[in-house]
């Protein structure tokens, strides 16, 4: 279980609505700020199937062991003699998304496991969720409207479960944690440290007149390979390796996975912060009114936070292509990377774009390995038929419905995932023939396939 601490739960990217119409971020902020306690989790094909199955009665979500014995919610007691196997608790919960409350029931059936059960929640809000999607819970500090919790559902395709992914930092492998509002890590405490600095240097950089230099030296952000390298040595370093080689990296899809989106993340929004903010305060200096500058000037305001979204997202598939081509270099896999063919440009092709043109769609001759940070309708770029090669599809992303699962296989498209995420119980990867692991993809598709595409050492 992941304790957390001290949140920052405000965010101007808002989509859906609760029942008064208001944003629900907003009101989940709102919700979180009267709470002592908070629980995240991600939620499993177990705790949302019941939902879009009519056959099936009011069923609910699974609770671990740890939240369960945590204090988190009320404990269960046998309050049936005549089922002394069944702990049991009741709770009253406010719904933000529908308004209303409900009674609903937690229940441990101590014969079967470990896990607890609530159950009585609505339905429809656990209806035709996106795999991974996110249930949030607080714990009022004092109660409110007869309920002592709260609970919302965020679905992962929309725009709260980010804020959600970010606010909390989560990291690659969350599944569910306990957070607490007020408390501060020494970690945390690290990172106000260090932005405590940057403010006082912007402060003093104001005071002095010299908040141009300031912004200057920040404007440039250092090349997205440097920050990728330096995330790989960093995370190099602390698993104790020389090299990022595949075939000496257990799980090298998991490897890839955390550099990504937790070590070169946490890399780059160090940057991102100096820039942007030093860009916001050089719009707002010795403007006099500050309401009135920040009304005046909000399209240019605007214009920065647009920026720094999408400068965000395109670093994140970019950084993912950057850590599969050292991986690829490192095992001394023969590639090429960006080769334009027919109008297409795959992001590797293997060994090379002659023998792609070659023709010849065997063991022998050329695959194909696209990447893709998220999938969602991305993937239908991606064609094998038109290659003429086999073509496998890497991503990160653990929201892919079965659906579209079976239409990559109709399309003879293979998906590589990190190892965690092939039997993860929140992705719908387990199972599915035309998926396999970054491990396997190396051992069974490279050196067992196709050993003529690595290099002799």
């Amino acid at each position: 279980m992941r304790e957390q601490f001290e949140l920052d739960l405000g965010s101007s990217r808002i989509a859906e609505t609760t029942a008064d119409g208001s944003p629900l971020w907003w009101k989940v902020q709102s919700l979180a700020a009267e709470s002592d306690r908070l629980f995240v989790k991600k939620l499993s094909r177990n705790d949302t199937s019941w939902a879009d199955d009519p056959r099936k009665r009011q069923a609910g979500f699974y609770i671990p062991r740890p939240v369960r014995d945590a204090g988190f919610f009320p404990p269960l007691e046998a309050d049936n003699p005549a089922k002394p196997h069944i702990f049991h608790a009741v709770i009253q919960v406010l719904w933000p998304q529908t308004g209303e409350v409900t009674t609903s029931h937690l229940r441990h059936f101590s014969n079967k496991g470990p896990e607890a059960h609530c159950t009585r929640v609505p339905r429809v809000l656990f209806s035709e969720l996106t795999p991974a999607s996110f249930l949030m819970a607080g714990r009022f500090a004092r109660p409110l409207a007869g309920c002592r919790w709260w609970m919302a559902v965020l679905d992962s395709a929309g725009e709260e479960a980010e804020i959600l992914e970010t606010v909390f930092d989560l990291p690659v492998d969350f599944r569910y944690g306990l957070f607490h509002a007020h408390a501060i890590s020494a970690a945390r405490r690290a990172d106000q440290d260090e932005l405590e600095e940057l403010i006082e240097e912007f402060r003093a950089a104001m005071r002095t007149g010299t908040l141009a230099d300031v912004v200057s030296r920040y404007a440039v952000m250092p090349d997205p390979a440097v920050i990728a390298r330096q995330a790989r040595e960093q995370w190099l370093r602390a698993e104790g390796l020389a090299a990022f080689d595949p075939w000496r990296i257990a799980a090298p899809g998991d490897a890839i996975m955390k550099i990504s989106r937790e070590i070169e993340y946490r890399l780059y929004k160090g940057h991102e912060v100096r820039r942007r903010a030093s860009e916001l305060l050089a719009l707002l200096a010795n403007q006099g009114d500050l309401p009135s500058a920040v009304v005046r000037r909000y399209p240019e305001i605007d214009a920065v936070l647009l920026s720094a979204s999408q400068q965000r997202k395109t670093r994140a598939g970019r950084s993912f292509e950057q850590h599969i081509a050292a991986a690829l270099d490192a095992g001394q896999v023969r590639f090429q990377e960006q080769a334009v063919t027919g109008g297409r440009r795959p992001d590797f092709v293997m060994p090379d774009l002659r023998t792609l043109r070659s023709n010849r769609r065997s063991q022998e001759g050329a695959l194909v390995l696209a990447a893709k940070t998220t999938l969602r309708e991305r993937w239908k770029q991606v064609f094998s038929e038109r290659l003429n090669c086999e073509v496998y599809l890497a991503t990160i992303d653990d929201r892919v419905a079965p659906n579209a699962i079976s239409e990559m296989a109709d399309k003879s498209i293979r998906i590589v995932v990190p190892e965690s995420l092939r039997n993860s119980p929140e992705a719908f990867y387990k199972g599915q023939s035309n998926v396999l692991t970054f491990r396997e993809f190396f051992d069974s598709e490279i050196r067992g396939r196709r050993p003529q595409l690595i290099r002799q050492r």
